[in-house]
C-alpha cells in the first residue's frame, strides 16, 4: 500500500481502511510499561491542570488590557505541549518556515496527539467540530484555551465569516483538519471545502494566507505502523494508555509548506484542493526519507 492514499476504501471487494476488524491488535506492554504508564499519566494531567490554572489567572486581566488578543497567553499552549511531548518522549522534527501572522493553518489528521505536535510548533487556535465542545475534560480545556467551535454545515457559513474575521483581526492563526476525521496516519483523505468558503468571503482581507503544514508519524520500533493512528469508533482511554506505557516512542516529522493567498484562488474548492495537493505531496516525501523499514 501506498504511504500516502487519496481514497478511504481499498478497492473493490476490499475492506475499508477504517474497518473496525482491520484495527491494530490490542498494545499489550509488560510490568514496565505499566508502571510508566502510571508515572507518566499524573504528570501529564498535573501539567495540563497547572497550566489551565495559569491561563484562568492570566486571561482575565490580559482581556482588559489586550481584548481578544492573547499576547501572554497564547504562548502557554506552546509551552505546555513542548512539556508534554517531553514527557511521553515523543521527538518531533520540523522543517520549513511556520506562518507568524494571522491566517489560517490546515493539516492532515491523524490522532489525539496532532493538539501537542502542531501547537509545539506555533501559536495556533483550533477550529472544532462543535460536539467536541461537550467531551469529558478535552472540551474543557478546548474551551478554556480558545478553541472555535463549529458546525460544518453551510447554512452558518455568514457566521463562519463573522467568526472567523473576529478571530483573525485580534491576529490569531486558525487551524482545521479539512478530512474532517482523523486517520490512521497512513492516507490523507480528501480535503472538505465548507470550511474553506468563509476565507474566501468578501469580509476577509485580500492578503490571507494559510499554511498546509503536512505531518507524519513513525511507530515505535517493533510496533505496527498505525501505532499513532486513532480513528473510527477507537476508544480514547485505550489508546492513551498505549503511548503513555510505550518506550521508546517513535517520531513524528512536520513539513510547513509556503503559505498560499487565498485571494489568488477563485472558489473554495480549488483552494482545497490545493492545500490537499501539497499537504499529501510534503506527507510522501517525509514517508521516503523517514526511518528506515518505516
Amino acid at each position: 500500500m501506498s504511504a500516502v492514499e487519496t481514497q478511504a476504501g481499498e478497492g473493490e471487494g476490499k475492506p475499508a481502511w477504517d474497518d473496525p476488524a482491520l484495527e491494530p491488535a490490542p498494545f499489550r506492554p509488560g510490568p514496565a510499561g505499566h508502571a510508566l504508564a502510571m508515572l507518566r499519566a499524573p504528570a501529564l494531567v498535573v501539567l495540563l491542570l497547572a497550566g489551565l490554572a495559569l491561563l484562568l489567572v492570566l486571561r482575565p486581566g490580559e482581556r482588559l488590557l489586550a481584548g481578544a488578543r492573547r499576547p501572554l497567553t497564547a504562548h502557554l499552549p506552546r509551552l505546555i505541549s513542548r512539556a508534554a511531548l517531553a514527557m511521553l518522549g515523543l521527538r518531533v522534527s520540523r522543517e520549513g518556515t511556520p506562518l507568524t501572522g494571522p491566517g489560517a493553518v490546515v493539516a492532515n489528521h491523524v490522532s489525539w496527539l496532532d493538539i501537542f505536535v502542531l501547537n509545539a510548533g506555533q501559536n495556533i487556535w483550533f477550529v472544532a467540530k462543535a460536539e467536541v465542545a461537550a467531551w469529558p475534560f478535552i472540551g474543557w480545556l478546548a474551551r478554556a484555551t480558545g478553541t472555535l467551535f463549529i458546525r460544518r454545515d453551510r447554512r452558518e457559513a455568514a457566521r463562519q465569516v463573522a467568526l472567523f474575521r473576529r478571530r483573525l483581526k485580534a491576529g490569531h492563526r486558525l487551524l482545521f483538519f479539512p478530512e474532517g476525521t482523523s486517520t490512521d496516519g497512513l492516507r490523507v483523505l480528501g480535503f472538505k471545502s465548507t470550511l474553506f468558503s468563509a476565507f474566501l468571503a468578501p469580509e476577509m482581507p485580500e492578503d490571507l494566507q494559510i499554511q498546509p503544514v503536512s505531518m507524519i508519524y513513525f511507530a515505535p520500533p517493533g510496533q505496527e505502523r498505525r501505532f499513532y493512528g486513532w480513528w473510527g469508533e477507537m476508544a480514547l482511554g485505550p489508546h492513551l494508555f498505549k503511548v503513555l506505557a510505550c518506550r521508546p516512542q517513535g517520531r513524528v516529522l512536520l513539513r510547513y509548506h509556503a503559505p498560499l493567498r487565498a485571494g489568488d484562488f477563485s472558489d473554495r474548492k480549488a483552494l482545497a484542493r490545493a492545500c490537499e495537493a501539497r499537504v499529501r505531496a510534503g506527507g510522501e516525501a517525509l514517508r521516503a526519507r523517514g526511518l528506515p523499514g518505516s
